[in-house]
């Protein structure tokens, strides 16, 4: 007999359709769903990106093709709220927000589990490159088994309790197969490009999106100076720059300056050498524990500070509300306030927060 009905989430892409399609050839009960998440009325406003109507209406094809329903919802509002409005709050207090973790916990695993109720749905497969496995019993994320592809480090905030009503199908799979199934499926996005963008600033143009976005203007022009605090330049905008960046700055000197500090409540940008990005230790808040920490003590543990990371050994220390401090083996480049920082022992997802700076 099959399981309870799983809800499908159908961005029209080529993952999350042969997701899809790897359910209904299990014969599970399946019902596609994709997010109306953005009003597509212009280049800022979004443009056909992988939620677009384009989107959906691909969604809907690959379901005909497998003779499962397929639903599209207006999520919009609950998009802009925690996904748009965070984006560009973050940008304006002067940090690099990652704008796909929210939208995985707040859209993908909790408004989606909650509309599945009125599809009779308790659970919720998506094309995420991840797994769930479990540690002393608690269910987490793992990383998917092709590391060029696993997306783990954008599921660290799922609330525990969801885990183990989230399926991944794609665990064990790369890039390469899963274009190849969705091929031998005959399914009608087998070739469509994969999205390289944010969906809602499909120019890539982040500045642009902020500075036009109502209550995103930032202050204006301003000094680019030194970590000693001497001018060196102007910039046009603080919301056009990031920990790490290089290129962009409109100066020159002696030796390659990077971005190390974007100061809002001095409207500046603070430079430096390669030495001045480097940080032994962050602090992190809004930490989000699928293993709870007291359960992890003691353990070899390793960081990553953004996606592609491939970590650095590492020791966590908890300072309470909400807040940890991650200690590294060694220093670390470009550590940047805005951006998560995810804790795991092996594959295994312990969880993770929001860096505040880099010490």
């Amino acid at each position: 007999m099959p399981e309870g009905r799983i809800i499908a989430a159908m961005s029209g892409g080529v993952d999350s359709s042969v997701c899809a399609a790897i359910l209904a050839g299990q014969g599970r009960l399946v019902t596609g769903v994709t997010m109306k998440i953005w009003d597509a009325q212009s280049p800022r406003d979004g443009g056909p990106g992988c939620c677009s109507m384009e989107a959906a209406d691909d969604a809907r094809r690959v379901c005909e093709k497998l003779g499962i329903p397929h639903y599209t919802l207006n999520a919009t509002a609950p998009f802009k709220t925690n996904v748009v409005d965070y984006f560009v709050g973050e940008y304006r207090a002067g940090r690099t927000p990652n704008p796909c973790i929210p939208c995985n916990h707040a859209l993908k695993f909790d408004y989606l589990f909650r509309q599945g109720a009125a599809f009779g749905a308790a659970k919720v497969a998506t094309g995420h490159y991840a797994a769930v496995a479990e540690f002393r019993g608690r269910k987490t994320i793992a990383m998917g088994a092709s590391l060029e592809k696993d997306q783990s480090y954008y599921l660290f905030s799922i609330s525990p309790a969801r885990v183990g009503d989230i399926e991944f199908p794609l665990a064990g799979f790369t890039k390469e197969r899963t274009r190849e199934l969705a091929r031998t499926m005959g399914l009608p996005v087998a070739e469509k490009p994969e999205s390289q963008e944010i969906c809602f600033v499909p120019d890539n143009d982040y500045k642009n999106f902020v500075s036009t976005f109502p209550g995103g203007a930032p202050e204006g022009e301003g000094d680019i100076v030194t970590v000693a605090g001497k001018p060196v330049g102007r910039h046009s905008g603080y919301t056009g720059f990031t920990v790490g960046q290089r290129k962009g700055l409109g100066i020159s000197a002696p030796e390659p300056l990077y971005v190390v500090a974007v100061d809002p409540a001095q409207n500046r940008v603070v430079v430096g050498g390669k030495d001045d990005l480097k940080s032994g230790a962050l602090t992190a808040s809004g930490a989000n524990w699928l293993i709870p920490p007291e359960e992890f003590a003691g353990l070899e543990l390793t960081a990553k500070i953004r996606s592609r990371d491939p970590g650095c050994p590492a020791s966590v220390t908890i300072l309470g509300d909400g807040r940890f401090r991650v200690e590294f083996a060694e220093p670390r480049l470009s550590v940047t306030p805005g951006q998560a920082v995810v804790v795991y022992h092996d594959r295994l997802v312990m969880g993770g927060g929001w860096i505040e700076k880099g010490l």
